[in-house]
């Protein structure tokens, strides 16, 4: 009996063991995994999903493709090539189910696999880049986005980059010498003919079937210098060889994601609230419009909110989508006849896509802020879960609860911050760091960030502040910044951080500040105007900005925004925007610079002049340079070294 006792108290130390949770450590981004993709069979019996996991080992990402019965009981892998698989699509028969990859191949092509089993086969094997594919309503055809063949091997050596574009320079693509288009193609599943739907000196882009399959609507920019605007407008072409495709939208400023109604008499898309060459600081505008011509229905203008992932409901009678509002993004329904909108779901969570299922239900994709991403079917305004897949992840986790936060800015602009109080912490007198976030046009919201989290665990609290220029407020809070960086949102990251602090909440002699892109650039205008902070890490930030004109990818920006240089008081502007650099000996905060090798978007020049700028002034300052990455550190092992970096830097100087 005595040794019986003796296992079970033994035992039962063990299961208590186990079921302590942890913090949250920079190796568990090794273990994290994500969902994509989402469409559902044509019977509505299953769904497809995308599963990307991490090799700690190789030190890369693969994504394999996952099928799950609506109901929830079954879920099957159905790929497991080290390739990877993306962009899963029933066909309209619901035999088979292809996807893209390379396998080997010299570039990416679309693969069949029957649904009951067996190997998957390549179907197409076209020259040039395959960028998309969608299938006919018929089964018999795929639409194919192509960018055109070069044929490298007739290439003698390495020849000069001959640039002649106005935007000669994107991040990841790199120098813009490359004249290919892209565009449309029609190919026969049983003939495998390939037949040209589109030709030209334009790009052609998010194709979509009609539902008779007799047309096709698609974007593009038919401007002049497409290079010199923001432009993009939909046509529409009929679905055979020879066409000629008319241009159904007409607005100067950007037209998308079009969506054609059940019945194929209405078109659906977004639109951008400005018809000027350069848009940034913008939302998009849910419209129809008839297919035969007629006027526009700005069905959420008066919203004054971000619309996204629009899809017509079974009936045709109503537009679902999704809403960014205030660190919230919820689910709504349009009606298109009287044009009154609906909230379906919403809550302090995030809502990611849409996508109708034959019952006139909807799959979707939902995060909060303790759980990343899983799909769910969202059936008369409830959710049930479908997959499971961060359970494993977020089991054994202790994560911060989050909380939203309302200040007002010195000049009494009203301020809405997300605040992560780590697991246990009473709230009261804590070391914090602001984690700024980039954009500028976009908002922190109720959803997981492993950033944020990773900082939580620590026992920092974190501060993300949705400044003027953030979206989710409105299209005037969006502009409010235009041309005057580096002040009206300084302006309320302090009075969010006065705020917390006569609240008792953080200690202001333990504060930091970072962030990466447009967070970066705040994280150097912040430490050049308040030296409260007793630390910093700039991530792809820039701060002299006259001298990224013709250096970064903005140049559309820059000359609408703030102006050519050399024209009126333009240069004064530049300068104004540029006082963290020239006015770098009132920085005292000790600052690590953060930057990728190749980056374009914020090119590495940013952040090596102000590592310079401090290092000659004395102030305490490191520069960290991943080697080969672009604007987004992709890499795992760079990703978990940045954590690493991070936290000691903030480690060093706050506690």
């Amino acid at each position: 009996m005595r040794i019986l006792l003796t296992t079970l108290v033994l035992f039962s130390a063990v299961l208590c063991a186990s079921a302590q949770k942890r913090p949250l450590r920079p190796g568990d981004l090794y273990r994290q995994q994500s969902t994509g993709g989402g469409q559902i069979s044509p019977d509505g019996n299953w769904m497809l999903y995308t599963l990307t996991t991490t090799d700690s080992a190789k030190d890369r990402r693969n994504t394999d493709i996952w099928m799950m019965r609506w109901n929830g009981t079954d879920n099957i892998q159905l790929t497991s090539s080290p390739d990877g698989e993306n962009n899963p699509k029933w066909s309209p028969d619901n035999k088979y189910i292809s996807f893209t990859t390379s396998r080997n191949l010299s570039g990416s092509q679309v693969f069949l696999l029957n649904r009951l089993g067996g190997e998957a086969i390549k179907l197409t094997d076209v020259k040039g880049d395959l960028n998309d594919y969608e299938w006919s309503p018929d089964g018999k055809k795929l639409l194919l986005t192509i960018k055109d063949y070069e044929d490298t091997a007739k290439k003698k050596g390495a020849k000069p980059w001959v640039l002649n574009k106005y935007n000669f320079k994107r991040d990841v693509s790199g120098y813009q010498y490359d004249t290919r288009k892209t565009h449309l193609y029609l190919f026969d599943v049983t003939t495998k003919k390939l037949d040209t739907l589109t030709k030209g000196e334009y790009n052609e882009n998010d194709g979509q079937w009609s539902p008779d399959g007799n047309s096709i609507a698609f974007v593009s920019n038919h401007t002049e210098d497409p290079d010199k605007n923001s432009n993009s407008d939909i046509f529409i072409i009929d679905a055979k060889p020879g066409a000629v495709a008319k241009q159904f939208t007409t607005w100067a400023g950007r037209d998308g994601s079009p969506q054609w109604s059940p019945d194929g008499k209405t078109i659906a898309y977004t639109r951008s609230t400005s018809a000027e060459n350069f848009i940034m600081y913008d939302q998009a505008i849910l419209c129809v419009q008839p297919v035969s011509g007629g006027e526009v229905k700005l069905l959420s203008k008066s919203l004054d909110r971000p619309i996204s992932s629009a899809k017509w409901n079974k009936d045709g009678k109503s537009i679902a989508a999704l809403v960014s509002d205030d660190c919230e993004r919820y689910v709504v329904n349009y009606d298109v006849a009287s044009g009154k909108m609906t909230k379906v779901i919403g809550g302090n969570r995030v809502f990611g896509s849409l996508e109708l299922h034959p019952s006139g239900n909807w799959l979707t994709t939902m995060s909060d802020p303790t759980l990343p991403y899983e799909f769910y079917a969202l059936e008369n305004g409830s959710l049930r879960r479908l997959t499971k897949v961060q359970d494993s992840f977020v089991a054994n986790l202790s994560l911060a609860r989050v909380e939203k936060v309302v200040s007002k800015s010195k000049d009494g602009n009203t301020v809405s911050s997300l605040l992560y109080l780590p697991e246990g912490s009473t709230g009261k007198n804590l070391p914090v760091i602001f984690y700024i976030h980039g954009g500028p046009v976009a908002q922190d919201e109720f959803s997981f960030d492993l950033t944020r989290q990773m900082f939580a665990a620590k026992g920092y609290a974190v501060v993300g502040v949705n400044y003027r220029g953030s979206n989710g407020r409105g299209i005037d809070y969006s502009k409010a910044i235009y041309a005057d960086w580096g002040n009206k949102e300084v302006l309320d990251i302090h009075g969010a951080v006065d705020h917390l602090v006569s609240k008792g909440v953080i200690d202001q002699n333990r504060m930091a500040i970072s962030g990466w892109s447009y967070g970066g650039i705040l994280t150097d205008y912040c430490i050049a105007s308040d030296t409260r902070f007793k630390a910093a890490v700039s991530g792809a930030g820039s701060a002299l900005q006259l001298s990224l004109y013709g250096v970064d990818m903005y140049i559309l920006q820059l000359d609408n925004e703030m102006g050519q240089p050399w024209k009126d008081n333009n240069y004064e502007k530049y300068l104004k925007m540029s006082y963290p650099f020239l006015h770098a000996d009132r920085i005292k905060t000790p600052t690590l610079f953060m930057t990728g090798e190749k980056d374009f978007n914020v090119p590495a020049v940013g952040s090596e002049q102000m590592y310079q700028a401090l290092r000659s002034i004395g102030t305490p300052t490191e520069l960290i340079v991943y080697p080969g990455q672009f604007h987004g550190i992709s890499l795992p092992a760079y990703q978990r070294d940045r954590f690493e970096r991070y936290l000691a830097w903030f480690d060093k100087y706050l506690k």
